[in-house]
């Protein structure tokens, strides 16, 4: 992507087994005029409902955090208003916009094609060298420290702030 992109909402799901309808948490940071202006996270009760140990091991979500958490179709509810008529972005969006799709789907709700733009797709073609392209690596090498990775907030506070350096003015 080599456009001038100065809005959009930075997002971040962290799931509780294989499948990408399980999501468990979701961060989202909104980007207006290139700076972070608002962000959101909630616990997200997963479908299918039960936790895969390595999972936990990734976030340490576990299945009492999540067992009075509402549900996908609530919590996006409380979303949509934050985001609406921005782009989404992720790192690897291929992950997160499966399981937003994935979601979509499971609940019957209709997708409203969202325009998503991908960070690692993005560091990989502008940033030339680094050892990796994963999170931590490009956030950092952007100047931002993620101490609490795969926290789904801090994730997507990241990605913000990696994108706001490679899509910016």
């Amino acid at each position: 992507m080599s456009q001038v992109l100065e809005s959009f909402a930075a997002i971040d799901f962290e799931t509780a087994n294989e499948f990408p309808t399980s999501v468990c948490s979701v961060g989202i940071v909104i980007v207006r005029d290139g700076e972070i202006c608002d962000s959101f996270y909630s616990l997200i009760k997963p479908e299918p409902d039960y936790y895969r140990q390595i999972n936990m091991g990734i976030h340490g979500i576990t299945p009492e955090d999540t067992v009075n958490a509402a549900v996908f179709p609530d919590v996006w509810m409380q979303v949509e208003p934050l985001i609406e008529g921005l782009p989404l972005i992720a790192h690897n969006k291929g992950f997160d916009e499966a399981c937003l799709k994935a979601c979509f789907k499971t609940y019957m709700m209709d997708y409203p094609d969202y325009e998503f733009y991908c960070t690692l797709q993005g560091s990989r073609a502008i940033l030339k060298g680094l050892p990796n392209y994963k999170l931590t690596t490009v956030a950092e090498y952007c100047g931002y420290y993620l101490d609490n990775h795969h926290n789904a907030l801090a994730d997507a506070e990241a990605c913000a702030r990696i994108a706001i350096r490679l899509y910016s003015r």
